[in-house]
């Protein structure tokens, strides 16, 4: 797939304001959870950068990117430890908060996506590539944090991720221009996300409440 340079450096932009934010928001779950210090930045790297690094390791792609760009752990660990001086403020701006981490999913899935594609995998994997790339930091977040990840949950997340990717490749495929895909793509993922928060908008949810003995 060839991005344009207009779009790689949006991208990557996004992708760095996304994953500040996402260490943010770990930062404070992990003062929920009444962790330390090293906790706190930790965290805020498993999160940012968990869903790209599980891709990468599931794809065989290396080096992480982490690996590659080590000032992503600085960039992520600084905005972890940063949010404790600042969480005294921080609740006033949830609805900020909210909106980056529908950014974050859409620009997390969209470059899973391009990631698969460019190591040539079936349709499939690539939607799947960026849906792990989306949604997994926040699992490793909340299973490190004992929470029920919010994957799983009715709550419209995974759907918004493979919305996207489906959106985004199947226009590549058609042959619309990348930048109008992209942001297609990314608009619709983002619209879908912020509507669900807006309404409660949710995945029908399966209860089983039988004893099996």
């Amino acid at each position: 797939m060839n991005n344009g340079p207009g779009s790689e450096y949006v991208l990557h932009v996004l992708y760095l304001v996304a994953i500040t934010a996402e260490a943010m928001t770990a930062a404070l779950a992990a003062g929920r959870r009444e962790m330390d210090w090293v906790g706190v930045y930790l965290l805020g790297c498993v999160t940012a950068l968990g869903g790209g690094s599980v891709r990468d390791v599931l794809l065989g792609h290396y080096p992480l990117s982490w690996v590659a760009h080590p000032n992503y752990l600085l960039i992520t660990g600084g905005a972890a430890l940063a949010t404790i001086a600042l969480a005294r403020y921080v609740h006033h701006l949830r609805g900020l908060f909210l909106f980056l981490d529908a950014v974050g999913l859409v620009v997390f899935t969209v470059i899973g996506c391009n990631i698969a594609i460019g190591l040539e995998l079936p349709f499939i994997v690539v939607i799947v590539s960026g849906m792990i790339t989306g949604c997994m930091g926040g699992v490793l977040r909340d299973v490190l944090c004992n929470d029920v990840p919010l994957l799983f949950r009715a709550e419209l997340y995974a759907t918004v991720s493979v919305l996207t990717g489906v959106i985004y490749i199947m226009g590549e495929r058609v042959g619309i221009p990348h930048d109008a895909v992209l942001f297609v793509a990314m608009t619709a993922g983002l619209s879908l996300r912020l509507l669900a928060l807006r309404f409660g908008w949710s995945m029908p949810k399966f209860v089983y409440t039988h004893d099996l003995h």
